[in-house]
C-alpha cells in the first residue's frame, strides 16, 4: 500500500510538470532553453563545478515557473473577482521567475562566455574582413527566407502574424551582425536588448505569439551566423 501511494505521488508530480509544459508558454521556452544549454555541455570541456552550476540553475528556473503556475491556478480557483492582493500575489510569483531567469543569464555568461569567445573568433575574423555589401546581402537573404517560411506555413501576412515573426528575425539578425562586427560586450548586450524590445512589442501588439517570436529570433541568429561562416 505504501509503495502504491509513493508511486501515485510520483505520478501526480509528473502530471503536474507535463500539464505546466503543455499549457504554459513560458515553461515551453524554459524547457527548450534547458535542452539547448544541456546540449552545449557536450561540446565544451566543463568542470564538475561548472556542470553543477548549470544543472542547479536550470532546476531553479523550472521550479520557479512551476511555483508561479501553482500560485496562479490556486488564486484563480479561490477568487472569481478582482482583488488587489491576488494581483500582488501573482506579480510576486512572476517576480520570482524573473529573478531566477536573470540568475540563469549570469551563470550562463560566467560558464560559457570565454568558451564561446574562442569558438566565434574565426567567424568574427571573417565578418571584419568581409565586403560591406555582404551585410546587406545577408539581410536580404534573411528577409526572403522568412517570407518563404511564412508562405509554407500559410499564416498571417508578410508584415503581421504567422510563423516565424519577420520583425524578430530581422531584429536579431541585425543584432548578431553588430555583435560579430564589434565584439564589444556592451555593444552586444545593447544590440540584443533592442532586438528583444522589438520582439516584445510584437507580442504586446498581439501580432505574434511568443512561440512565433522565439522561433523568429532563433532563425535570425542562426541564418546570419551560418551565412557569415560560409560567405563572409
Amino acid at each position: 500500500m505504501k509503495v502504491k501511494k509513493l508511486l501515485d505521488s510520483f505520478n501526480y508530480a509528473i502530471e503536474g510538470i507535463i500539464y505546466s509544459v503543455r499549457t504554459q508558454k513560458n515553461m515551453k521556452i524554459h524547457m527548450v532553453a534547458a535542452v539547448l544549454v544541456l546540449i552545449m555541455c557536450f561540446f565544451y570541456d566543463l568542470s564538475k563545478m561548472e556542470i553543477l552550476a548549470v544543472v542547479m540553475t536550470i532546476t531553479i528556473v523550472i521550479m520557479a515557473e512551476l511555483f508561479n503556475t501553482a500560485v496562479e491556478f490556486a488564486i484563480d480557483a479561490t477568487t472569481n473577482y478582482y482583488h488587489p492582493l491576488a494581483k500582488i500575489a501573482k506579480n510576486v510569483a512572476a517576480g520570482g521567475v524573473l529573478v531566477s531567469a536573470v540568475n540563469a543569464v549570469i551563470v550562463g555568461y560566467i560558464v560559457f562566455w570565454d568558451k564561446l569567445k574562442y569558438m566565434n573568433f574565426t567567424v568574427i575574423k571573417k565578418v571584419k574582413s568581409s565586403n560591406p555589401y555582404t551585410i546587406f546581402i545577408i539581410l536580404a537573404i534573411v528577409c526572403i527566407t522568412t517570407i518563404i517560411i511564412k508562405a509554407i506555413f500559410g499564416e498571417g501576412t508578410p508584415l503581421k502574424g504567422g510563423m516565424p515573426s519577420g520583425h524578430s528575425a530581422i531584429a536579431f539578425s541585425i543584432a548578431t551582425i553588430i555583435a560579430l562586427i564589434t565584439g564589444e560586450l556592451a555593444v552586444v548586450m545593447l544590440s540584443y536588448l533592442m532586438a528583444f524590445i522589438v520582439a516584445q512589442s510584437r507580442v504586446d501588439s498581439e501580432a505574434h505569439s511568443i512561440t512565433e517570436v522565439f522561433f523568429g529570433a532563433v532563425f535570425g541568429i542562426l541564418i546570419t551566423v551560418l551565412l557569415f561562416t560560409i560567405f563572409g
